[in-house]
């Protein structure tokens, strides 16, 4: 009974590993983006980079409009997560160090575990809870290694709270309109609604294009198609078949690679705390994913496994 589902749960969790290496590719191009870009103009410039990917995308997939079921669940996803999300995370990383950023913007996945428990009736297993903590000891431990010479404003740590409450709201709001609506759709529709609420800032991308080096421009466009577009739709197409708590636990993966990946194309090589702690970002996020055996098998056992919902 247990063979059928593999297939379905291997393509998931290949999804997921997808948008956690994009996002933590997406903190290296940000670097070069930022100093060209005011956080609003790369917010829009990413999205609408995004957006015209997806577009094209779904016209050739014929993907069409989503249902009006799905419609809350996208409006409010893109406003939070794809809009409001991305400039004051752009605009509070500009006034703290990447330490203190990387500590309070990963509280979002535990206000994702609370947010769906509470609203959308997730289970809050031992083992996830306890892959959380020991994936947020690690953070929290990679942002203190991070932490150095870099000033901390209150604005910069206030900006960087509304970034994590936003991305958790997004998160929870956007797994009930997986259930009525494709990945493809959830993704593309809520891209367009946080490019159009980011349209004020037209202005600021136009003029600061203009005496943008092309290095920055490049690193705005591959944010907007790999990071959001590519990433956003397989961390949908995932989400649609797991837990907002669970998926929301993956992406404490995100800081370890980041550290990797800084390592690798930057040249910055990484304390030992550092790498201490991305190794506990990846051992939490394994503790948090695993199933109990015993328990794993006397439900495959016991239950029929059910078709394979395709977005």
């Amino acid at each position: 009974m247990k063979k059928p589902l593999r297939p379905a749960e291997a393509t998931a969790s290949a999804a997921a590993v997808v948008t956690v290496v994009l996002w933590a590719s997406a903190f290296v191009s940000i670097r070069s983006a930022g100093s060209a870009y005011s956080p609003g103009a790369l917010a829009l410039g990413r999205l609408a980079s995004g957006a015209l990917a997806l577009g094209v995308l779904s016209l050739v997939r014929r993907e069409g409009v989503p249902p009006r079921s799905a419609w809350r669940g996208i409006a409010i996803s893109g406003a939070l997560w794809f809009g409001f999300y991305m400039v004051v995370l752009n605009w509070g990383e500009q006034e703290v160090d990447a330490g203190t950023a990387a500590l309070v913007v990963n509280i979002g996945p535990i206000l994702i575990a609370l947010l769906g428990s509470r609203l959308l009736g997730d289970a809050m297993p031992p083992r996830l809870l306890a892959g959380m903590a020991v994936s947020f000891a690690g953070a929290v431990t990679v942002g203190l290694s991070m932490s150095g010479e870099g000033g901390s404003s209150v604005l910069g740590v206030v900006l960087c709270l509304l970034a994590a409450v936003a991305y958790a709201g997004g998160v929870v709001a956007q797994k009930p309109a997986l259930g009525r609506a494709s990945a493809l759709q959830v993704t593309t529709f809520g891209c367009l609604v946080g490019a159009v609420l980011c349209l004020p800032f037209a202005g600021q991308l136009v003029h600061q294009a203009a005496d943008a080096p092309a290095s920055a421009t490049l690193n705005m466009v591959y944010l907007g198609v790999f990071p959001t577009a590519l990433a956003f739709t397989t961390w949908a197409y995932a989400l649609a078949r797991t837990t907002a708590s669970k998926m929301g636990a993956t992406t404490y993966a995100v800081p370890a690679l980041v550290v990797l990946m800084s390592w690798l194309v930057l040249g910055e090589v990484p304390g030992l705390l550092t790498l201490a702690g991305g190794v506990l970002c990846l051992a939490g996020v394994a503790v948090s994913r695993s199933r109990p055996r015993a328990r794993a098998e006397g439900a495959a056992a016991t239950t029929e496994p059910q078709p394979e919902q395709v977005p």
